[in-house]
């Protein structure tokens, strides 16, 4: 017992070691952290003979797969969706099907496969490399350009493919004899199971995250996160279907959730680990011996996978209206085969619908076709047109929003106002669940999450964000969140909260884009108003306002300088305008300044006491 613990435990050692080295250098030469783990997994396993239960581990690996569908689904809004309706469901579903229809003929007549391994083999190949792609994209800021959308909304159907595909599976693999019940029977179950799955999601899914929320056990939440997403996977995995169809349900029902960037951020560190170690299981369980052997034909399948998948792209993007140079960076930049190809492949492996000795022969094809990808990018400028095409300024819609607001408090909400009435999108974040509550009966739209972690703010979109305004009611909590953006995101324009005159002082020597004191500009309207109803006219009053601003700020700046008391002859405490010995009864009876002059005309009397009292934290 104690040697299988030591050897279990020495085998992750040897893994989390080989993702080390691995990774962060693949990552560095351009090639992608994807890569990166399949050579560790190639290098421990076929190579050094390190371990040798690969099949085991892939099996135990593949929950990174099922969190990765959950994500994806967390991400499909469906307002998204329809405002990228035409690309995603238009050129997206074509070049799956097109694309894939191609590669499983030519699979069909040339390698001797049949009908069921032929579909898996050149569906598996349609799919690109979405960490690759946007990898590429991110690099050469070409994200927000026209073509970056269009292949971010090929990419997007590629993996929502992924869920029919594995779908697919079990209807393709050989029929076992003896297995019990029959096609109806299944189909029925399933169904049921998707049912059950669809009801809990809407009913029961946002009420359990709302209570523990409440409680503030956050090491709970992720528990329930984890619960939630492999507990659908198990149902549907149970009912005969893909487990990663199960997981990527409960993320589409949750893509609408107050909690949807915690739970985004909760599952990622999980998810990247146990992808990553997908990754080097696919590694471990290469046969080195069948891939020398089929050298030749992996050669000469890498670049007719390529020439197949790029002459479909360039002639869909034409299709869809893409300028020629736009369809020549997305046929460079889409033609390898991709992640989900693994997926398909080991999936099609466990079902026996082909031996693994094929699976080998594909992931090599495909691995090499990423390796070329970079390579791919750089030449196809020289296909290009002087001409450059015009670029699109906006982001995308539902990707995330110009203004992330950190904390919904009362003064939060009247800015929200604002910005959504001038017609610029929000993304709100608060980690209070009564408040997420008591806002969404009004109709606000905000998130669970906890601002002074920096993976919820990723996850809120910060990355794209233009302006992030902390509006958070605590000064600790508000320095914490300025503190961790400015460290992380240094480019980012923090808009602040203060909630007094040193709290003011401290955000100005932070380096913040602006702040305002939560009290400032509603005491000076009170004031003003108040003026008016005494019987100053409308200027008048609004000439004292400036000139209390005015001098308030000088005051600041002083203080900046000099300590918190410096300054305090800015502070009025005595009438500018002398009082008049009868109160009078209308407004044209109150005295007004001379003509020409303004409140700063005139000379203030000065407190008999000291301003020591008065100068400290308004």
């Amino acid at each position: 017992m104690a040697a299988a613990g030591s050897e279990f435990y020495l085998e992750g050692l040897v893994l989390l070691g080989g993702a080390l080295v691995a990774a962060p250098i693949f990552k560095r030469i351009g090639l992608g952290t994807v890569l990166g783990y399949l050579a560790a997994g190639i290098v421990i396993g076929p190579i050094l003979r390190l371990i040798t239960d690969g099949e085991e581990i892939l099996h135990f690996a593949e929950l990174g797969v099922v969190m990765l569908l959950f994500l994806i689904g967390l991400e499909l809004k469906p307002k998204r969706l329809w405002k990228m309706r035409r690309d995603i469901f238009g050129m997206g579903s074509a070049q799956v099907i097109l694309t894939g229809a191609v590669l499983s003929s030519v699979v069909y007549l040339l390698a001797n496969q049949d009908f069921g391994s032929s579909i898996i083999i050149g569906m598996g190949l349609a799919l690109s490399s979405t960490a690759f792609a946007l990898q590429l994209l991110g690099e050469n800021g070409d994200l927000n350009t026209g073509y970056g959308q269009k292949s971010f909304s090929i990419l997007l159907l590629q993996d929502i493919a992924i869920v029919p595909l594995l779908a697919l599976i079990p209807i393709l693999a050989p029929f076992q004899s003896g297995a019990d019940g029959t096609p109806l029977i299944d189909a029925a179950i399933a169904v049921a199971a998707i049912a059950a799955l669809l009801l809990a999601g809407k009913y029961l899914l946002n009420p359990l995250f709302s209570l523990i929320a409440s409680t503030g056990a956050h090491e709970a939440m992720i528990a329930a996160a984890l619960f939630v997403v492999l507990g659908a996977a198990t149902m549907i995995g149970l009912a005969g279907m893909s487990m990663a169809l199960g997981a990527f349900l409960a993320g589409v029902m949750l893509a609408e959730s107050s909690y949807r960037h915690e739970l985004e951020a909760d599952i990622e560190p999980f998810r990247g680990i146990l992808l990553g170690l997908f990754f080097m299981a696919v590694g471990l369980s290469l046969d080195l011996r069948i891939l020398i052997d089929n050298l030749g034909l992996i050669l000469l399948c890498v670049p007719l996978l390529l020439i197949v998948k790029a002459a479909v792209l360039y002639a869909l993007t034409r299709l869809f209206g893409s300028s020629h140079n736009d369809s020549i960076r997305i046929a460079a930049l889409l033609p390898q085969g991709g992640e989900f190809g693994f997926v398909l492949f080991s999936a099609a492996v466990t079902a026996g619908i082909f031996e693994q000795g094929i699976a080998s022969i594909l992931v090599a094809v495909v691995t090499l076709s990423m390796a070329l990808t970079p390579i791919l990018s750089a030449l196809s400028k020289r296909l290009m047109h002087d001409a450059p095409d015009e670029e699109m300024e906006e982001d995308f819609e539902g990707a995330g929003a110009d203004v992330l607001i950190i904390g919904f408090s009362r003064f939060a909400q009247i800015a929200a106002q604002v910005l959504l009435a001038g017609g610029t999108d929000v993304t709100i974040i608060d980690h209070s669940a009564e408040r997420i509550r008591a806002a969404g009966r009004f109709g606000f739209r905000i998130y669970f999450g906890d601002g002074t972690r920096k993976d919820v703010l990723i996850a809120a979109g910060i990355e794209r964000a233009k302006i992030v305004a902390v509006t958070t009611q605590k000064k600790e909590i508000t320095d914490q969140v300025v503190d961790l953006v400015q460290n992380e995101f240094p480019d980012t324009k923090l808009y602040v909260r203060a909630y007094d005159r040193a709290h003011t002082l401290s955000l100005r020597a932070r380096g913040v884009s602006y702040e305002l004191r939560e009290t400032l500009e509603s005491g000076l309207v009170f004031g003003r108003k108040t003026l008016e109803a005494l019987g100053s006219s409308e200027d008048w009053a609004s000439e004292v306002e400036d000139m209390i601003r005015k001098l308030d700020e000088e005051r600041l700046a002083l203080q900046a300088a000099e300590g918190i008391y410096a300054g305090a002859e800015k502070v009025l405490t005595r009438p500018v305008i002398p009082e008049p010995l009868i109160k009078p009864k209308d407004k044209k009876d109150r005295p007004e300044p001379p003509e020409g002059e303004g409140p700063t005309g005139k000379k203030h009397k000065k407190s008999k006491g000291t301003h020591e009292e008065l100068s400290g934290q308004a």
